[in-house]
């Protein structure tokens, strides 16, 4: 429980006009059913939570969200305050930061967002939150491509030299339907270099793996889940992307579930779901994992006061990965 603080806070300034903007689909998110606001919101908060929660209060849908973009325009305080305040501010029940796959095919890609809801909220109203947004997203329908102009008729084309001969329309052919039968455990590693330059992968690397990709997928995980612990907490520098990626195939390989009376075996996985994000050290996971926002250790050190040792391995893991969402939050 809470216990109101009596400080007199700064109030926040005002939000400039000219306040960046995250890339579209990116930045602040407003959750639903708040309250109007009033003199005293945030009023249980200390007085630094309650300077930086009144400045993102009055920031836009879409503004730009990082710590260092928020350090900018909040002079008071440097970036590890803010990123302590913004850890409190989740704990207090009123930011998420979630994590969520957009698009389809070639086009998917990571989309970071910050929930935030002026009204506190408990875990559980999170959870179910979260739950509903992703399953909306999920049930969206795909827009249609736009119409495009018919083509004039033209004549069809005399035969040249430069014509592909039979052999080679034959092999042609041949790559085409390979191509349409890759697997989807094939696929999801052959984007993963497309997700992060240092996990680029070879034709020849993909076929090698994708047999031990494939497990995870006969396991009822998806391909989401499978691309997320592939790519959570990475070093700084791979020497070798194909001996990682075939080390984490290999330790991470999730437990086989039995099927239930009320869980079908051919019931397909759903494939789009939001990630939260541990609001202090970036780790990715489902909502409920993740309680106040926090994961396991980083809840167990706030609930305790203090911070354990730092381990240098998980320093550099998470300077790597905070550095890739630093990138990806960067404003247009």
């Amino acid at each position: 429980m809470a216990t109101q603080h009596h400080s007199s806070a700064l109030p926040a300034p005002a939000v400039p006009a000219a306040y960046p903007m995250a890339k579209p689909g990116y930045g602040k998110r407003s959750a639903p059913g708040q309250q109007p606001r009033i003199r005293d919101d945030f009023a249980m908060l200390p007085t630094r939570e309650r300077y930086v929660a009144g400045f993102v209060d009055h920031l836009p849908d879409g503004a730009a969200m990082s710590v260092k973009q928020l350090a900018k325009q909040l002079p008071l305080y440097g970036q590890q305050a803010i990123s302590t305040a913004l850890k409190a501010l989740s704990v207090a029940g009123h930011l998420r930061r979630v994590r969520c796959a957009v698009g389809a095919g070639d086009e998917t890609r990571w989309v970071f967002r910050t929930f935030w809801s002026r009204t506190a909220r408990d875990n559980e109203w999170w959870n179910t939150y979260l739950a509903t947004e992703a399953a909306t997203r999920t049930a969206a329908p795909v827009e249609p491509p736009a119409p495009t102009a018919v083509p004039p008729q033209r004549t069809p084309p005399q035969p040249t030299d430069t014509e592909p001969s039979p052999p080679a329309r034959e092999a042609i052919s041949a790559e085409r339907t390979q191509t349409t039968a890759l697997s989807p455990a094939y696929l999801a590693l052959a984007r993963l270099g497309r997700d992060d330059h240092r996990l680029g992968l070879s034709a020849d690397d993909c076929t090698t793996l994708e047999p031990l990709a494939a497990q995870w997928l006969d396991r009822g995980v998806t391909t989401d889940y499978l691309t997320n612990a592939l790519t959570a907490g990475l070093p700084a520098q791979i020497d070798s992307p194909v001996g990682l990626i075939r080390r984490r195939l290999i330790d991470k390989l999730p437990p086989r579930l039995p099927a239930t009376a009320s869980t079908p075996t051919d019931t397909p996985a759903p494939t789009r779901r939001l990630l939260v994000e541990c609001t202090d050290c970036g780790l990715p996971g489902p909502p409920e994992a993740l309680p106040d926002g926090l994961c396991h250790p980083c809840h167990t050190t706030h609930s305790a006061g203090g911070r354990p040792s730092p381990d240098p391995t998980q320093i550099t893991a998470v300077k790597a990965h905070m550095a890739n969402l630093r990138d990806l939050l960067k404003p247009v």
